[in-house]
């Protein structure tokens, strides 16, 4: 696997979730730089016994859903 996929929402608190769209992998961050740090240690623990299968990149895909009103 070259890459993992996470996409990443916005809590309401400011915070941020991460799911891995391919493994059961959850993790979050109250900031961003957090989170990153987050992701990085969650995808190690994860493969920690089969180095081999870890993945040379991770994608962060920030999902934003904003309401506006329009009256």
């Amino acid at each position: 696997m070259n890459e993992l996929v996470f996409d990443v929402s916005q809590e309401a608190d400011g915070g941020f979730c991460a799911k891995c769209l391919s493994d059961s992998m959850v993790t979050e961050g109250d900031s961003w730089e957090e989170l990153r740090r987050n992701v990085q240690e969650v995808v190690r623990a994860f493969y920690f016994d089969q180095p081999e299968k870890l993945p040379q990149t991770i994608r962060l895909h920030l999902v934003r859903d904003e309401v506006l009103a329009v009256a």
